[in-house]
């Protein structure tokens, strides 16, 4: 499973001209799954990224966690997050996760964001055609990689 988070002061999702979802200060989630990924792998992702300290405290040190600063999370699906750039110049997606089980773990995610971590998440629409909007903060990237955490 692979996050790439993006510190935003404002981001948003749009598809079929709308708006769907959108967030001020907080993370933007990219998250691409894998065939191998289980809610375990999403359980270890979701704690890692919700305990992240990337955000300033007083003193402008990178020492608060999403939840320190009442922050708020756009989570976005993402299958190009497992490309493969190796051979030629069309990258391969082989190593995705099937859209179905993809699509759960997705679910399960946004879920346990909400549930388990009360915090305030909003969504694409998996599988669609979304424009993404941001304000990148910092800027700040992280990319989390199950294969590297675990």
């Amino acid at each position: 499973m692979r996050f790439l988070i993006q510190v935003v002061k404002r981001a948003s999702v749009d598809t079929g001209g709308r708006t769907i979802g959108s967030i001020e200060k907080g993370f933007l989630v990219f998250v691409g799954v894998s065939d191998a990924d289980t809610k375990e792998t999403a359980d270890r992702m979701i704690k890692k990224a919700v305990n992240l300290r990337i955000f300033e405290d007083e003193n402008g040190k990178t020492n608060l966690s999403i939840g320190d600063v009442g922050g708020s999370m756009l989570v976005i699906s993402q299958f190009t997050l497992y490309a493969d750039c190796r051979k030629g110049n069309r990258p391969s997606f082989i190593k995705a996760g099937e859209p179905g089980h993809a699509n759960e773990l997705y679910e399960y995610i946004i879920d346990e964001l909400r549930d388990t971590y009360n915090i305030n998440t909003s969504t694409g629409s998996f599988g669609a055609d979304m424009q993404v909007s941001l304000v990148n903060d910092g800027p700040f990237t992280v990319m989390l990689d199950s294969d590297d955490l675990f």
